[in-house]
């Protein structure tokens, strides 16, 4: 398991309604587009957890690296989870927990938890996913040239404004969130008119410039979940 990708936030999207022109619920049509990102980034920094889901159709063969995940991320720090990697030619759903520093992981063909080291599969602790530093919401301050783009209808009862903006991300700053991105990226994220985010679309060369690129979603729900998570 090297290189799996911990990239960004939040809420999946309803049935979305293309929109002639969108009167949103704040001032967020009135707001710069880099604006806009320092605002949904604040809200992530803000939150005392969230939920989140990352997938990619696209992994590239022959290399071991997260195929999707999908946890609880906690400003205690803390994180509860699946994810998914190739396995002797497979996949497997591998549990974790990270909490007081810790990792640990429930691997393949065993009952039990065991702590890791993730720098021994080229990853960062998941706990730190809600680092304003390190974490997904370092993406957002780190995109640049951003440009805002379509807007639609979407979130609950489609009550929502949602608009996407576009950037791009050096690498350094991914690999902030993991180790061995190398390259620049190309970033999309989904953000409503109270300016929260609800989803990043990332692509680029997330195992090494050697490596075809790849492109993950990360999509984020449940801001201001407060589970407590517990060593196994």
């Amino acid at each position: 398991m090297r290189r799996p990708a911990r990239l960004l936030s939040v809420l999946g999207l309803a049935l979305l309604i293309p929109l002639a022109g969108c009167g949103g619920g704040s001032s967020e049509n009135h707001l710069t587009p880099d604006k806009v990102l320092a605002l949904a980034k604040k809200h992530v920094d803000d939150t005392d957890g969230v939920h989140f889901a990352i997938s990619s159709g696209d992994v590239p063969k022959g290399v071991t690296t997260l195929e999707k995940a999908d946890g609880v991320v906690t400003r205690a720090p803390a994180f509860k989870g699946t994810i998914t990697v190739p396995v002797l030619g497979t996949t497997a759903d591998i549990r974790i927990v990270a909490v007081g520093g810790k990792v640990y992981a429930r691997l393949p063909f065993t009952n039990s938890y065991q702590t890791i080291q993730p720098s021994d599969y080229g990853v960062p602790d998941p706990a730190t996913l809600l680092d304003p530093s390190s974490g997904l919401s370092s993406l957002l301050a780190a995109t640049q040239s951003v440009k805002k783009g379509d807007s639609v209808r979407g979130g609950k009862d489609n009550k929502s404004v949602l608009t996407e903006y576009s950037g791009t991300v050096p690498g350094s700053d991914v690999a902030k969130v993991l180790p061995g991105a190398t390259g620049t990226f190309t970033a999309t994220y989904t953000i409503d008119d109270d300016e929260v985010l609800s989803k990043a679309v990332i692509t680029g060369h997330f195992n090494g410039e050697k490596v075809d690129p790849n492109t993950y979603t990360v999509t984020v729900d449940d801001y201001g979940t407060d589970e407590k998570i517990t060593a196994p």
